[in-house]
């Protein structure tokens, strides 16, 4: 797949770096560390477009609308779509992948509903996984058996699978698999319909729940539109419900930059939305 099928040569790079404040380097292990934590501390995981019923689509030209003009985030089909731009125009070797998310020892059925970015550099083959809910706050080797504790008390680890590789999480609980990611090629269309189920389908999540989640200083923020989660490495995960008027604190405290008219009518809607079972 040639960058011209994804339209890289459509992004604002020097928008995009000054937006998630790095500057441009020589492509290289520590260059893409650090473009990939700039990155997943600069934008919110968020499906707030979905349930505004305005999500304005995946294509480059959407998302950087988006992200670097806007400096809204939004999930894993837009961060990976602008991430990934990002890597090729700053010379990475890019692949694109598709995934599951969840268990497949579990035997439910999980569409190809998760998008990451691969990067070949120096013969390594490396993971970057920005739009995942928690996301990795910087690349994992695709290696059998690699390990990942950049903060300590955050393990990640990647194990082969017969459809491709794993990831997994280290939970107060034991290790808990976050996707599973193939090896089939992917083209921009079978982002545009992955994007379609998870943002239309009844049965996707994303219809029918609110999820705010950021990185932020040692702590790693997560607020639907009934609980709040803290994480923070090596300790014990504060999880409780929401205030009254909590989520509008949180979303300033998280930086979303909403419009007067977004907000109060993200307000009013999660207030009215139905209990998750």
């Amino acid at each position: 797949m040639s960058t011209t099928d994804w339209q890289t040569d459509r992004l604002d790079l020097a928008g995009y770096l000054a937006r998630i404040g790095v500057p441009a380097r020589e492509a290289g292990r520590s260059a893409l560390d650090e473009l990939h934590e700039a990155h997943v501390q600069a934008f919110t995981f968020d499906n707030i477009d979905v349930l505004l019923g305005q999500h304005p689509g995946v294509s480059l030209d959407a998302v950087q609308d988006k992200f670097v003009g806007r400096g809204r985030g939004g999930y894993c089909f837009e961060h990976s779509t602008v991430f990934a731009a990002a890597l090729e125009r700053l010379g990475y070797d890019v692949r694109r992948h598709l995934g599951r998310v969840g268990d497949p020892a579990t035997g439910q059925q999980q569409g190809r509903t998760h998008m990451v970015v691969e990067v070949v550099l120096d013969g390594q083959r490396l993971l970057c996984d920005p739009g995942f809910g928690m996301s990795l706050l910087r690349p994992i080797p695709l290696a059998d058996g690699a390990e990942d504790d950049y903060l300590p008390g955050w393990r990640y680890r990647i194990a082969r699978h017969a459809e491709g590789w794993v990831l997994g999480r280290l939970r107060e609980s034991g290790w808990e698999v976050a996707h599973t990611t193939d090896e089939l090629p992917v083209k921009p269309v079978d982002v545009v319909m992955g994007h379609h189920y998870t943002s239309t389908h009844p049965a996707s999540h994303f219809t029918f729940s609110l999820t705010v989640a950021k990185h932020l200083d040692g702590q790693h923020v997560t607020v639907t539109h009934e609980t709040l989660t803290i994480r923070t490495p090596g300790e014990t995960p504060e999880h409780r419900p929401l205030r009254d008027g909590e989520l509008d604190e949180w979303l300033t405290a998280l930086g979303v930059p909403l419009t007067d008219d977004e907000r109060a009518r993200l307000l009013a809607l999660a207030a009215a939305l139905p209990p998750r079972t």
